[in-house]
């Protein structure tokens, strides 16, 4: 399982666009997570999955309404990662209006989850292998601090929990 001071696995998730924007086209585009976090710090968040309850209506929306004090804690940008496609993940951030303030990335295969070590099993659900509920800081691609979730459990993975740490 990947731990602080550890580096992000070199794998690719993908975005959402409905507009096109510099370097990027309407519909799903890869985000490289090595070339993504290089000289940055990211506040990156993940969740079972898009449209779920605990997901819609507390995790997402921390993020979105703390965004600028992430901003003004030196964070670059805010990250959601959940097993789901792209097309879901640009559904649930329309839903969720993160447009300017989260970046929605689906790890469509898992490859990120299973990576990281990350990975929560809900196949007895109908949902099958999905991320666990956690949250990072990562500078420069590396973990600076990591706040794993217990089953079912909504606690350490917030957003003031990790907007505390980005200003410690």
């Amino acid at each position: 399982m990947i731990k602080v001071g550890d580096t992000l696995p070199a794998t690719v998730l993908m975005e959402f666009s409905d507009v096109e924007g510099e370097g990027c086209s309407i519909g799903p585009n890869p985000v490289d997570v090595a070339k993504a976090t290089a000289g940055k710090t990211i506040a990156l968040f993940a969740l079972p999955g898009a449209f779920t309850p605990t997901c819609s209506a507390k995790h997402v929306p921390g993020y979105v309404e703390n965004q600028a004090a992430f901003k003004a804690a030196g964070v670059d940008e805010i990250w959601c990662v959940s097993v789901n496609d792209a097309f879901v993940m640009g559904a649930w951030a329309r839903d969720q209006k993160t447009a300017g303030k989260v970046r929605m990335l689906a790890d469509g295969s898992a490859a990120f989850a299973q990576a990281t070590g990350l990975t929560l099993d809900l196949t007895s659900k109908g949902m099958g292998l999905r991320s666990n509920r956690y949250s990072m800081l990562v500078k420069d691609g590396k973990v600076v601090s990591l706040n794993n979730e217990g089953p079912g459990k909504f606690e350490v993975s917030d957003a003031a929990t990790l907007l505390a740490q980005t200003k410690a």
